[in-house]
């Protein structure tokens, strides 16, 4: 597991990559259609639209280490989603990505970036909270990084760029049909 301030670097690189990203994209770039909709009959994601999609999940991430810490016997979470398998449990988590960023649609750039660095604000005050023995705590449930608390919260990390990396993929796609 990385360090505390392997940890720290690693979070403030990757969202230093995101930022000097967005700022390059157009206006048009940044409402353009980049990614399918893992929901079927959903809206096709803009890149706009992985801003919100990483603020909720980051903000997921810390409720689960915040349930975790309490105690909670399934601080991820999935059991309350009344599914029963895996294809379930990822129905839901694509239904509920999918009814958040159809929520946040019109939401302006600043807004969503506003959000963002508020949310991840709050991740680096959990993190100055949490001892560097509850990092290495397993987070039960947990299928991301080494399945510990910090490799939760770095995961956020991790997520950016590969959400940066589709948004990419998605924008070259677009610009190859036009």
């Amino acid at each position: 597991m990385p360090t505390r301030d392997e940890m720290l670097e690693t979070l403030a690189v990757a969202r230093a990559e995101l930022l000097a990203r967005y700022n390059t994209f157009t206006a048009q770039e940044l409402e353009a259609a980049c990614t399918q909709s893992e929901t079927p009959g959903g809206a096709d994601w803009r890149p706009k639209d992985h801003l919100a999609h990483l603020a909720l999940i980051e903000r997921a991430f810390q409720s689960m280490v915040r349930r975790s810490l309490r105690g909670d016997a399934d601080p991820v979470g999935f059991s309350r989603t009344g599914a029963k398998n895996r294809d379930e449990v990822l129905a839901w988590i694509h239904r509920n990505n999918q009814n958040y960023v159809d929520t946040h649609h019109d939401d302006s750039l600043e807004n969503l970036l506003a959000d963002l660095a508020r949310v991840r604000q709050e991740t680096l005050t959990l993190l100055e909270q949490v001892s560097d023995e509850q990092l290495a705590i397993p987070l039960p449930g947990a299928p991301w990084a080494d399945g510990t608390i910090g490799g939760v919260l770095i995961t956020n990390a991790q997520h950016e760029r590969q959400h940066l990396s589709w948004i990419e993929k998605g924008l070259q796609q677009e610009n190859h049909h036009a």
